[in-house]
């Protein structure tokens, strides 16, 4: 087992201004993205002024919607105490769900904006969206959030009790250490990170029809964080569901492994290609 290194979520301090990591990787992601989009713009109906502008309407999206999502999905009973959590991101609290479907409403409005399609815009963004997941992820471990269970492997990881961010979920009284957690932060940036972006990027190197990427995407990150949530511990506040093991993240996340499935199923029985 391994201790976790207690990294300082600021980076920066300037006086009363405090940068966050947790910041800085989302900003690495959107970074990361519009630079993968730039690279493939030349093959795809999109212009160059076309991605600098989809990478404001989306960024915002996430932003948004990833943090209304998980006021509303995960943290709804301290929002209505407390209002102004809802701006307090630097304490992390960004639902990938929420951030959905801020994105997907943005990509609504910029296709019609320009005369494209819908699933022209979804087909052409989904292979990145992995790059922004991987750097959330890696953000979320710098924040000391989202541990997984207890286990006894070599890279589970114990938490330092005189940290404020563990002593009370994760410590007893008079602990040095934390019991070794699952790094399950880490186990997401892995699969709905590396591995998703490696399946993505190279399925749609080749013509797809259309709606086929946006929905293997579906598929893709819907399988992997329903698999991951069985050993990621619910947020708090947020109890097991249905006997004990369905968690809220497995409840989002199955709609869209139906839904993904749909839509692969639909662009091949009517075939239109990009």
């Amino acid at each position: 087992m391994m201790n976790y290194p207690n990294i300082d979520p600021v980076a920066l301090s300037l006086g009363p201004l405090k940068v966050h990591w947790y910041g800085l990787s989302y900003l690495m992601g959107i970074s990361l993205c519009w630079w993968l989009a730039r690279r493939r713009q030349k093959k795809s109906v999109w212009s160059a002024d076309n991605i600098d502008d989809m990478l404001f309407y989306l960024a915002l999206g996430v932003i948004v919607g990833g943090r209304m999502g998980y006021i509303f999905f995960y943290n709804f009973k301290a929002w209505f105490d407390n209002p102004f959590i809802l701006f307090q991101v630097w304490n992390g609290g960004m639902s990938f769900h929420g951030g959905l479907i801020g994105v997907l409403i943005a990509a609504f409005i910029f296709a019609k904006k320009e005369g494209k399609t819908f699933f022209e815009l979804t087909d052409f963004i989904a292979p990145f969206v992995p790059v922004g997941l991987f750097c959330g992820r890696i953000g979320n471990f710098i924040n000391g959030e989202l541990w997984g269970k207890v286990g006894d492997f070599p890279w589970t990881m114990r938490l330092p009790c005189n940290d404020w961010r563990f002593q009370q979920r994760f410590c007893e009284a008079g602990q040095l250490w934390s019991a070794p957690h699952h790094p399950s932060m880490l186990y997401e940036a892995i699969l709905e990170g590396i591995l998703l972006f490696i399946i993505l990027f190279w399925f749609s190197a080749k013509p797809r029809p259309r709606m086929a990427v946006s929905g293997l995407f579906l598929i893709g990150y819907g399988t992997f964080r329903f698999l991951v949530e069985f050993i990621r511990l619910p947020d708090v506040g947020i109890d097991y569901f249905y006997g004990g093991w369905l968690t809220q993240g497995q409840i989002l996340s199955t709609p869209m492994i139906i839904f993904g499935s749909i839509m692969c199923f639909m662009a091949y029985r009517n075939r239109h290609t990009k």
